[in-house]
């Protein structure tokens, strides 16, 4: 198979290029080179996919059995690099986000569901953000997907649409956040109930599914996360705590106290979101399609180990943006224990 993926350096394009080098694949990847260093074993063709002289002549390099856009924003821009590949590759496989649904995070989903409308060939301004609903990354990602399918056709595109996506080299720092304080110990100000389902998908087996759907041809649309119910809250703390060999206690403090004092979700308590649609996104026609999801557990195992022997995993500025202070947990949990409403 000979693949070309449109970025690749950083964290779900390095984990294709690194699955499909493992299967044999030759591998062409695209970039301006200014991420991080390529994965050895491909061609590293350098160029912005912005500039339309770039794209010209990187079509040249084809043909491919595949093309995967894992750095596609904005919708008039994905148009016209997939027209300008079309005539040199048979697949696209777009790698869009459950965002692009309407009613995402407040509503179970699936591919069923409505998505937000952006015309194909949209710019960068489309769309707004709306509290607690649609955003303007979501518009631009579902005018993106259209930009796909109205450039190779609905035969020939496929869209991944992962939930959240952890794993080693998570530049986002969820996951990573929560390690850290985790291994710091002490009394950790835990989000909830420890029974809160999650779905995270490891990015290793994000990649693995988008190479099986290119082997075996898949069209349409995916919901790429692990099965509902599969993974708590209280698991995942768990397993941070015997990654890092830490003795950490959890203090689990209802929605409603972290509410009323403040505490932003999903970012100063990364994962913790109270919308009953987060963590309930079906991903039947995925998981029937092949995908396999491992363990929560091992992909908490393997992001420590790549934070303990990499310099990587706190070098991104989006980590910066990630956790709660040390102070505000304190007041918080303190609060909490004065209310006298704590329970074991």
């Amino acid at each position: 198979m000979r693949m070309l993926v449109l970025g690749g350096t950083w964290f779900v394009g390095h984990a294709i290029v690194t699955a499909a080098l493992d299967a044999g694949w030759d591998v062409t990847t695209f970039n301006r080179g200014s991420s991080g260093p390529d994965v050895g074993g491909v061609l590293a063709v350098r160029g912005d996919r912005a500039r339309t002289s770039d794209i010209t002549s990187l079509a040249s390099a084809g043909p491919w059995d595949a093309v995967v856009d894992t750095s596609g924003y904005v919708p008039r821009n994905v148009f016209g690099v997939a027209r300008a590949l079309a005539p040199v590759a048979d697949r696209y496989v777009f790698m869009s986000t459950v965002s692009v649904y309407r009613d995402w995070p407040t509503r179970p989903l699936s591919e069923r569901s409505d998505v937000l409308y952006c015309s194909p060939d949209a710019g960068p301004d489309y769309g707004t953000d709306t509290e607690d609903g649609p955003t303007q990354y979501g518009y631009q990602k579902a005018g993106c997907e259209a930009a796909a399918v109205a450039a190779f056709g609905t035969d020939r595109t496929t869209i991944l649409r992962p939930g959240v996506v952890l794993g080693p080299r998570e530049y986002v720092g969820r996951l990573p956040w929560w390690l850290r304080r985790v291994a710091a110990g002490g009394n950790v100000l835990a989000p909830g109930s420890p029974d809160r389902t999650i779905q995270p998908v490891d990015v290793r087996d994000l990649a693995a599914f988008a190479l099986h759907t290119i082997t075996e041809g898949f069209s349409g649309a995916f919901n790429v996360c692990a099965p509902v119910d599969g993974a708590t809250f209280g698991g995942l703390l768990a397993d941070c705590a015997h990654a890092t060999g830490s003795d950490a206690s959890f203090d689990w403090v209802p929605d409603e106290v972290l509410l009323n004092h403040g505490v932003r979700q999903w970012s100063e308590l990364p994962l913790w979101r109270t919308f009953d649609g987060v963590w309930r996104v079906d991903t039947a026609r995925a998981q029937a399609s092949g995908l396999r999801c491992r363990p929560l557990s091992l992909t908490v195992r393997d992001t420590w180990r790549w934070m303990v022997e990499s310099s990587e995993a706190s070098s991104h500025d989006r980590a910066a943006e990630i956790g709660i202070s040390r102070e505000k947990e304190a007041q918080v949990l303190a609060a909490w224990h004065r209310s006298g409403e704590r329970t074991s």
